[in-house]
């Protein structure tokens, strides 16, 4: 299989011929031997599967795979690298708001020797000027607090070689963050830019709550400054708490000059019992990411798909092929 493309479904049936006949115009002239849609539908309530199923019916390079409930976006892009056999790997969503028709300079940049290339943003259309900003506001965040170099201004639209997707593979944490872990993994990577459409059709599945979960996810997964922050505060209100005692037994015993009350009792309370929520609440997010990956559940279970020679998960091994990776 020359070249797969991931396609993660959820409500989109307003967008998924469109975005299959534009697919199938721009992947026929690259002059592959072989190729692969591999549609995962991630729980949806629409007619999306329906679609699905009829365009598998008549093109055999239809491949598809329907969840039992709705897993998240990633989950689902890593259900589709699990049932690829392209030798690259193409991931693109469904909305058209990245367009297909970059698949082919996609390809033609990674047969230069580079083994991902990831599709930049230059510029975003139709998106509220509170999700540009947060966006913008999020990658520049997590670039400056993890360890490793995640690029700005990019999605999941990107293609990959087998090389990356085997070793995506291999990574077994249920709080997936794809775009991270392709930077963590290294090897040459390069980008193409591009202009973002406004979506074709349909309503976002990604709503704010989302967005925060999967910012939750990337800052997490690979920084631990968060939890340092959190040490850090510990000593600086310690040492205010300090000098607010020194001052107080300074004013009782030397100057004899305060007021007896409550005021700066319940100041002094009410703050330090704020930075010790916010410290409890950050190392509670650490701690209920690691209780999720030691429970070892399957990270996503498949009702019904055409896929019949799925490759098994690595950390899955034992399971029934096409059930539960």
């Amino acid at each position: 299989m020359d070249l797969s493309v991931i396609i993660p479904i959820y409500n989109e049936e307003a967008t998924l011929l469109a975005l299959y006949n534009r697919l199938c115009n721009v992947l026929a002239p690259m002059g592959l031997s072989s190729y692969e849609l591999i549609f995962v539908n991630d729980g949806s309530a629409d007619r999306s599967l329906s679609l699905i199923r009829e365009l598998a019916a008549h093109d055999p390079h239809v491949r598809y795979a329907d969840f039992s409930r709705n897993f998240g976006h990633q989950i689902a892009v890593s259900a589709g690298l699990d049932l690829s056999h392209g030798a690259v790997v193409v991931i693109i969503d469904a909305d058209l708001q990245d367009p297909p028709e970059l698949i082919p300079a996609l390809y033609a940049k990674l047969r230069e020797g580079y083994e991902v290339v990831y599709a930049k943003r230059r510029s975003r259309q139709g998106e509220s000027v509170a999700k540009k900003f947060t966006a913008k506001l999020f990658y520049r965040l997590l670039a400056r607090i993890t360890n490793i170099s995640i690029p700005v201004d990019t999605g999941d639209f990107r293609i990959v070689s087998r090389k990356v997707v085997d070793a995506l593979r291999q990574m077994p944490e249920q709080n997936k963050f794809i775009r991270g872990q392709i930077s963590w993994i290294g090897y040459r990577q390069t980008y193409v830019e591009y202009d973002r459409a406004e979506r074709a059709g349909g309503e976002t599945g990604y709503t704010y709550r989302k967005m925060l979960r999967l910012a939750l996810d990337g800052i997490t997964g690979f920084s631990d400054v968060p939890l340092k922050m959190a040490s850090v505060s510990g000593f600086l209100v310690s040492g205010v708490a300090f000098l607010v005692m020194l001052y107080t037994l300074y004013a009782r015993f030397i100057t004899r000059d305060y007021e007896p009350g409550w005021a700066s009792l319940m100041v002094s309370i009410l703050f330090l019992g704020g930075v010790q929520l916010i410290t409890v609440g950050i190392i509670g997010e650490y701690i209920a990411r690691l209780l999720a990956n030691v429970r070892q559940r399957p990270l996503y279970i498949i009702s019904d798909t055409n896929v019949t020679d799925a490759p098994t998960r690595p950390q899955a091994a034992g399971l029934p092929t096409g059930t539960a990776l």
